[in-house]
């Protein structure tokens, strides 16, 4: 099944999951990953699922779909990265984490694929929301990414990193095999 923004979603915090939470409507509910430390005031109050919600569902939702990512996964990351580009408070850089680029880029956009690296490995992260010189992202790979020996990043989880650690990847993912015929 296909899961399609609607403006019966609505967006509400549940005291009992300690998350924010989004009503699909039909007895169906999404656990986001973001906790009440992560989350904006306005976050706590019941919100509607806006017209820009449903734009950016979007736009998340094309991007992956270039991922080798099921369906299912695909809809639970875009929902992720919409309730972060949303309701994620504001947080500082957290560069230190991810070895600088040599190749100097093109600014990321919102929903562009990047990669980030360190010395344990590196990952995809889609572009959230994007500053003037660091982008909020959540990271898109099913196994964690190693930040440091004892700390990881999960699925779908939002870091904001400076724009000299990132590399746009989205040519790399959407290149399709072409045939040759003589």
């Amino acid at each position: 099944m296909m899961l399609k923004p609607s403006d019966k979603w609505t967006w509400y915090y549940d005291d009992k999951a300690s998350h924010l939470m989004l009503d699909l409507g039909d007895n169906m509910l999404f656990k986001t990953n973001l906790s009440n430390k992560l989350l904006v005031k306005c976050a706590l109050d019941v919100n509607e699922f806006t017209v820009d919600d449903a734009s950016s569902y979007q736009t998340f939702k094309e991007q992956i779909s270039y991922l080798q990512l099921s369906e299912p996964r695909q809809a639970e990351l875009a929902l992720y990265c919409v309730a972060a580009k949303r309701f994620h408070k504001p947080v500082q850089p957290k560069s230190w984490f991810f070895d600088s680029c040599s190749i100097v880029g093109d600014e990321p956009q919102e929903g562009d694929i990047v990669q980030l690296s360190n010395s344990l490995n590196k990952g995809y992260f889609i572009v959230l929301e994007s500053g003037e010189a660091s982008s909020l992202c959540a990271y898109v790979d099913l196994e964690e990414f190693q930040l440091n020996p004892s700390k990881a990043l999960v699925f779908g989880q939002a870091i904001k990193v400076m724009h000299d650690r990132m590399i746009v990847v989205n040519e790399q993912l959407t290149v399709q095999p072409v045939a040759l015929v003589s």
